[in-house]
């Protein structure tokens, strides 16, 4: 869905500047390290514990116009990444059109690029529009206009019309197209855009014969509806560009488990990751079943979705049945393919206070300290010797099971009363459980109470690492990032990889 093509959120209030949000001494991050944590953490528009929609994505626009004229290179690495490796669509769009005003106000070269580069879906290039026009107006700068009628040409064909040219948007594909003027790739794509200003307008012209998709949908669609629930041919609705959404409203009827069946194999990963419940509810049968298995737990299939790994404890809390179980397992193993095997002892400590209640989407479904708990559970899985601790104002040592899953584990620490729901305790839980390892992982929003130390991980020597995993990007740190103390962030592994990195001595100080 999509966050821009609707009215603008108003704002409430500010967050304190000078300290933690619990009170204790906060330290300040330099511009570029700040925009990181922000634009891996932030769900454009949505309200976190400590800030709210408006004043954070203020926070995230001043970032962007800063470092975009100070650090361009820099800058269209990190939207790219921000897009494809961290796998974040609305940071990446508001980055890439908030960088580029700012980048042609002081005259830098190269955001067309990095506009083009943000926008990997077809409803994107319309959603950069309404966000673009919701705040600034009709005036497109030249770089913005020609990196969304790039993105365009990528992107616009029959399918991606059918599902994403909805009259409920405000910005439809024929507006995308009248207002940048995208260059059809061939003969087929400039009939499709004739055709999307047609229905913009209303025009009453049929679609143009080469629109072969376009075509047998709408012969589905002057099919009599007591005559629909019988088409049940995947071939057919395949042919239509039929999707779940639209093949629920054409039956006019429940969705049954022949229905679902027929409409199963032209679904996409995250739509088949979505509906594992109303598969087990409608009793889809167990071979139909098991090849909606083999594709989630495909590594190729995982990697091209893009999925947050967040998504499969969504799906394995969703789902009744235990025939997606395994599958989920493999294929969130596959999402945290960047999560490293560490050697030595390793101490991690989940932050399970109040504020990593906040949600990652408006669903609520998900939480930071989901996030949290299967990172650090996914790490303790990979590492040689680890101890796993859940903290708020008290703090307990979460045992091992020798060949648990990941999932499994997951719910076990909810199950078991890990997510306590204080206060922030960072610093006495540090203290508490570190004894001779070899680093220590803090997953957290860093909003640390204060008692009394100048830095949460003063208990630990200075020759250990200590890596904070910022869920939430607030403006203030636990702890300085000076020596062994590093601070990484996001909703996916993409970052993790820096930790053999820079136990191996590189420089190089982000993920892409």
């Amino acid at each position: 869905m999509g966050k821009f093509n609707f009215k603008l959120r108003q704002n409430r209030h500010q967050v304190d500047e000078t300290v933690t949000a619990e009170g204790a001494p906060g330290f300040a991050r330099e511009p570029r390290a700040e925009l990181f944590l922000l634009g891996v953490s932030n769900m454009v528009g949505e309200d976190t514990f400590y800030e709210d929609a408006a004043g954070r994505d203020a926070r995230f626009r001043e970032l962007i116009a800063a470092v975009a004229v100070t650090d361009p290179d820099w800058f269209a690495r990190f939207v790219s990444w921000l897009r494809t490796g961290a796998m974040l669509r609305s940071a990446a769009v508001v980055a890439a059109l908030e960088g580029a005003r700012a980048q042609v106000a002081a005259g830098v070269p190269g955001s067309r690029a990095i506009v083009d580069a943000a926008l990997q879906r077809a409803d994107e290039p319309g959603e950069a529009l309404a966000y673009w026009l919701g705040r600034y107006g009709r005036a497109l700068p030249k770089p913005v206009k020609r990196g969304i009628a790039d993105a365009v040409a990528r992107l616009y064909h029959e399918r991606s019309l059918l599902k994403y040219d909805s009259e409920s948007c405000a910005v439809r594909f024929g507006d995308v197209i009248d207002l940048t003027h995208p260059a059809a790739e061939d003969e087929r794509q400039g009939d499709l855009f004739r055709h999307a200003l047609d229905r913009r307008h209303k025009r009453d012209n049929p679609p143009p014969a080469s629109l072969t998709t376009l075509a047998a949908r709408a012969e589905l669609m002057g099919m009599p509806v007591e005559q629909r629930r019988a088409v049940i041919d995947p071939a057919v609705l395949g042919a239509a560009g039929m999707t779940w959404e639209a093949l629920a409203g054409w039956r006019q009827a429940a969705m049954d488990a022949a229905a679902w069946e027929a409409i199963i194999p032209s679904m996409g990963y995250l739509a088949l990751l979505r509906n594992l419940r109303n598969f087990d509810q409608a009793g889809v049968r167990d071979a139909v079943a098991e090849s909606v298995a083999q594709k989630l737990a495909d590594p190729g299939e995982v990697a091209r979705s893009r999925v947050l790994p967040m998504r499969f404890l969504s799906a394995y809390n969703a789902a009744p049945s235990l025939r997606w179980a395994y599958a989920l397992e493999k294929a969130l193993q596959h999402a945290l393919v960047n999560v490293p095997a560490l050697d030595g002892r390793t101490l991690i400590l989940i932050d399970t206070s109040g504020s990593m209640t906040s949600s990652f989407s408006k669903d609520g479904t998900l939480r930071c300290w989901d996030a949290a708990t299967v990172f650090g559970l996914a790490l303790a899985a990979r590492a040689q010797d680890a101890t796993v601790v859940s903290f708020s104002n008290a703090s307990r040592v979460f045992p091992a099971v020798v060949g648990e899953s990941v999932l499994a584990a997951v719910r076990r620490f909810k199950d078991g009363g890990y997510f306590y729901g204080g206060g922030t305790e960072t610093e006495k839980a540090v203290r508490g459980h570190y004894d001779r390892h070899d680093r220590v992982v803090i997953l957290t929003d860093e909003q640390a109470h204060w008692h009394g130390s100048e830095d949460v991980a003063a208990a630990v020597p200075a020759q250990v690492p200590v890596y904070t995993w910022n869920l939430a990007g607030y403006r203030v740190g636990h702890t300085p990032v000076v020596g062994n103390r590093h601070t990484f962030g996001g909703l996916s592994d993409a970052a993790f990889a820096m930790v053999p990195l820079i136990e191996a001595g590189s420089h190089d100080q982000w993920p892409f």
